[in-house]
Order: structure tokens, then sequence, then C-alpha cells
């Protein structure tokens, strides 16, 4: 994949987590890909988006910038999240996802970053029933 490829891919991805298409993003993932996600620790990437879209009513993502790592093995996005949780809450949060790309044409895992205690102070576990 070229550079321009690898920050479609990231686009698709933000696209579709604002679709709630939750079976196209594991598309995107390879087989044995993981999430590293603030709230619930490493899972294999569709347990994770499964797990979310339960949790979720709504999502805009809304992406400020694609970077891509030195090596080009790698992207970093900023975006602004905003999220109606299953029960009508809706939640607003900047964060960064780290995306390492893997063979195939596939993200090999993602890591999310943002502040957690806002959120956390705000709405609790909102994974615990999900």
């Amino acid at each position: 994949m070229n550079e321009q490829q690898k920050i479609d891919m990231v686009h698709t991805y933000f696209e579709r987590m604002t679709a709630s298409d939750i079976e196209g993003i594991i598309e995107l993932f390879g087989s044995d890909a993981f999430v590293n996600s603030p709230f619930l620790g490493k899972m294999d990437a569709p347990s994770f988006f499964r797990k979310l879209g339960n949790a979720s009513r709504a999502s805009k993502l809304t992406v400020f910038d694609v970077l891509l790592g030195k090596e080009g093995d790698s992207a970093a996005a900023h975006f602004q999240y905003d999220w109606t949780l299953a029960n009508g809450d809706l939640l607003t949060f900047q964060g960064i996802d780290y995306f390492a790309f893997g063979d195939g044409g596939k993200f090999k895992s993602m890591s999310i970053f943002y502040d957690t205690h806002p959120l956390r102070q705000e709405v609790g576990d909102k994974y615990a029933n999900a």
C-alpha cells in the first residue's frame, strides 16, 4: 500500500464508525488484530468492535488529522467523537487512534488514547452491561 492508500484506509475506518458498520470495521483488521482501549484493555478486534456496537446508539467521528509514521507502517488520527450511548447519553471528546498496518492491506492493531478521567466521572462504566 502506498501512503495515500493508508491515509484512505484510516478515513474509511472513521466513515464506517460513523455509519455504525461494525462488520465493515472488522473487515479492515487482520484475523489476529487487536485493540488497546483505555476502558477495556487489550481485546481482539472483532470482540472489541462488537462490544462497542452493543454499547452505542450512534456515533459521529470528525477527523482533524491523519499522520503517517516515519517508517510508513503506522498512522495516527486526531479526531472528535460525538458518541450516543445505548441509553441515549451523549459524550463528546477528542482522542488519538494509533494504527499499525499489517500484511495484506489490513490493520494489525489499534491503540486508543484519550483522557478517560472526565468521562469516567461523568458516566461510569457504560460497558458493564454491553
